[in-house]
Order: C-alpha cells, then structure tokens, then sequence
C-alpha cells in the first residue's frame, strides 16, 4: 500500500488535480490498483453541474492515467529523469455516473512498454461495478533538469 504522502514523491499533480488517494496494489512492470475517493468538496462539482452533481468523465480518464503514472514510474529504470504525459486515448467506454460519496477502484495493467511510450489498459469502477475503461498510451519524456 502506498500512502498520500508516498503518492506525492511519484506524481506532479497537486490539489486540486492530484486524483489518487491510495495505492492498494502495485506489480511493478505488470498492473496497479488505487484508489479515490469522490467528496462532494471537489472544486468540478460547483459547475458540473449545480443541479446534478456528476464528475467529469475527462476526470475519470485522468484519474486512470495518474494511476498508471505511478505504476510507470515503478516500472522504469531511473524513474525520476523521465516525465510522463499522456497521448493518446482508445476505446473509452463511459458506463456510469460517479457522484460525490462513490469510491472509485482505479486498474490499470501495462500491454506495452517500450523506452520512448507505454500503452495501458485502464478502468474504474464503483461498488464493482464498471464506470470508464479503455485504452491509454503514454509518452516518456526526458526531464530537462
């Protein structure tokens, strides 16, 4: 299990950006499982939408690839001279809302990696129940320190 502040040391992102509470699960080099938690505190919920408190499905997506941002950064060597970001998006299917009170299980397992790009199979899901998957490809970046 990874914690927040172990989190932190993988991950750029910060509040209100940052997306993964929790690694509940980590193969380097094969799969992660982590999690989120969906509090009606986000700053998206103001305007998505007043009535109807829906998160943004993109956020869904991206939730997924931080997973797998941190999967990555535990199955490449010198991690911390590459950079991850996201490139390219296949196949997502939205099945189901996500409100605030829901957990999300973010999975995502590697079908590529290779030096310059990985290419992940993600989905999230809710009471075990399936909310987005698809297919992510992500380019690694050399950090220009």
């Amino acid at each position: 299990m990874i914690s927040i502040e172990g989190i932190l040391k993988f991950l750029p992102h910060r509040y209100p950006f940052l997306l993964v509470d929790r690694v509940e699960d980590l193969q380097p080099g094969k799969s992660i499982v982590a999690l989120k938690n969906v509090s009606i505190g986000e700053p998206y919920f103001q305007g998505h939408f007043p009535d109807k408190k829906i998160m943004p499905g993109v956020l869904l997506v991206e939730a997924i690839a931080q997973a797998g941002g941190i999967l990555l950064f535990h199955s490449i060597p010198d991690p911390e001279r590459k950079f991850v970001v996201l490139s390219k998006i296949e196949n997502a299917k939205f099945r189901r809302l996500v409100i605030p009170g829901d957990q999300l299980r973010l999975e995502a397992e590697i079908l590529k990696l290779r030096t310059k790009f990985c290419c992940l199979r993600g989905r999230a899901t809710v009471d075990g129940e399936v909310v987005v998957e698809g297919v992510l490809v992500a380019g690694l970046l050399d950090r220009e320190d």
